[in-house]
């Protein structure tokens, strides 16, 4: 768990001195900032859904996952989850810039597959490499973001450490389940939601990333079920 709980105050602490360095720059430089990191996060993105060897698992989880996540309205729980903590912490005014960096930091730093694998990795090897180079890249990721999008970016430190323990404690628990043809079909999946975020940040096209979610579980549920007939 070490490794999830450096990543979630790596993100915390660099989030804070990217808001300080923030204040500091042009409009103008916020945006190409923005938008260099929505190119960057295309890119991994791509390079993670390439990894994926079912290219029909990955796109039926697609396809499946977000009517589900449209049922559900994860976005819109998350978006008001994100509005409540702005009323707790926040100044007044601050409300679409506070939801938008908490909102994108989080399903950045959680859809990942980077979050996902080094979180199994340390559950069932108590291996934590992958999480510490995540927090690294994470803690990067962050300054630019809080330099944009302000505390908000924070506030996801608290998610990180939830969701990434969540798969600490599942894979620790139920190591016989986590096969490595399902880590495989989970970074595919995640590399096309990660495209999708990257798509949002550059305001390319807006899409309700967070109901995409429950397709990183659909690959889980097939391989399960596969190596059960």
């Amino acid at each position: 768990m070490i490794g999830v709980l450096v990543n979630a105050i790596g993100v915390i602490i660099c989030s804070v001195l990217g808001t300080k360095i923030g204040m500091r720059f042009s409009k103008d430089l916020q945006e190409q900032i923005l938008n260099l990191l929505g190119i960057c996060v295309v890119v991994i993105g791509v390079s993670s859904s390439l990894k994926g060897e079912n290219i029909l698992l990955t796109v039926c989880s697609c396809a499946i996952g977000v009517i589900i996540g449209y049922l559900l309205d994860i976005d819109g729980k998350l978006n008001a989850l994100g509005r409540k903590v702005n009323s707790m912490f926040s100044r007044e005014g601050t409300e679409s810039t506070f939801i938008e960096g908490f909102v994108t930091s989080t399903l950045i730093f959680c859809i990942g597959s980077m979050g996902i694998v080094g979180s199994i990795n340390a559950g069932l090897m108590g291996d934590n490499s992958m999480l510490f180079t995540k927090a690294i890249l994470d803690s990067v990721i962050s300054i630019a973001l809080a330099s944009t999008l302000g505390i908000g970016v924070a506030f996801s430190g608290v998610i990180i450490f939830l969701y990434q323990g969540m798969f600490v404690l599942l894979a620790s628990v139920f190591k016989d389940v986590f096969t490595a043809s399902m880590i495989t079909s989970i970074t595919g999946v995640g590399g096309v939601l990660i495209i999708a975020i990257g798509l949002n940040i550059m305001e390319i096209k807006k899409l309700k990333n967070a109901n995409m979610i429950p397709a990183l579980v659909i690959p889980i549920g097939y391989e399960l079920l596969t190596n059960a007939f």
